[in-house]
């Protein structure tokens, strides 16, 4: 028996030309698992709230407080609650449904042989890389939203003198490692440990995998978190320019 290991998703079938990987196929299914219960949740509210609802609704209500707490105000945090609730909820949801018991088992016969048919989501760079340029574009959105678009390009384009002119230029470097930063942090712990979790299972199924799989659901919610929370923080690091802005303005 082999234990295969791969970086890259594999294919399950094509929609036309279109390859569906097991990735995208898992993500599909997650995204309609919430879908369908906010919706659900949403026409089953009550003014006495049951378990499920009360438990919701702490956890919006410290998420919106804690994205309050960081930002500053209630018009940015309402601005930006949204896209990191979504990015935690989404993360967390993908990560966690990672561990239910038997997916591996679930294998299609494919041209290429047998493929399993879930694997998790997070693990799939190419998806990990296209959730984080939604949320950095989408943070430029925001940022410029915020102070004005010649406010926010000033940061990065200052001809005042050469030390600024070099600053601006590293400004620029920092925004496009924020790329690297929310990806590989997420895909390299996600991928770890579904590799590590595997090699354990595969060397000592019955002893092993409980430990490092107990360490693996700590670190789906960690994970979550960090990427929810760095999405925050380079919000409200853009933000700042807009005071800086008003500082150098006061001055002149």
């Amino acid at each position: 028996m082999n234990l295969d290991i791969s970086i890259a998703p594999q294919v399950i079938f094509y929609i036309g030309s279109f390859p569906v990987t097991n990735s995208f196929f898992w993500m599909i299914i997650l995204t309609l698992t919430i879908i369908i219960f906010t919706l659900i949740l949403r026409y089953s509210f009550k003014m006495v709230p049951g378990r499920v609802q009360s438990l919701v609704e702490i956890l919006l209500e410290s998420g919106y407080d804690f994205v309050k707490s960081v930002i500053g105000t209630d018009e940015k945090a309402r601005k930006i609650f949204p896209l990191v609730m979504t990015m935690f909820i989404f993360t967390l949801t993908a990560n966690l449904f990672t561990y239910i018991p038997g997916q591996a088992a679930v294998v299609l016969n494919t041209t290429d042989g047998p493929v399993a048919l879930f694997r998790a989501v997070m693990a799939d760079y190419g998806m990990v890389f296209v959730m984080t340029m939604i949320t950095v574009i989408l943070v430029q959105i925001i940022a410029i939203m915020m102070h004005g678009p010649f406010g926010y390009i000033g940061k990065f384009i200052n001809f005042k003198s050469p030390l600024s002119f070099v600053l601006g230029l590293m400004d620029i470097i920092g925004e496009l490692a924020k790329v690297v930063s929310l990806s590989f942090r997420l895909f390299g712990n996600v991928f770890a440990g579904e590799v590590l979790g595997s090699v354990m299972l595969f060397l000592a199924p019955f002893v092993m995998p409980l430990p490092f799989m107990l360490l693996g659901l700590l670190s789906a919610v960690v994970q979550a978190f960090v990427f929810a929370t760095l999405t925050l923080v380079f919000v409200m690091l853009a933000s700042e320019i807009e005071e800086d802005t008003l500082v150098e303005q006061a001055s002149m």
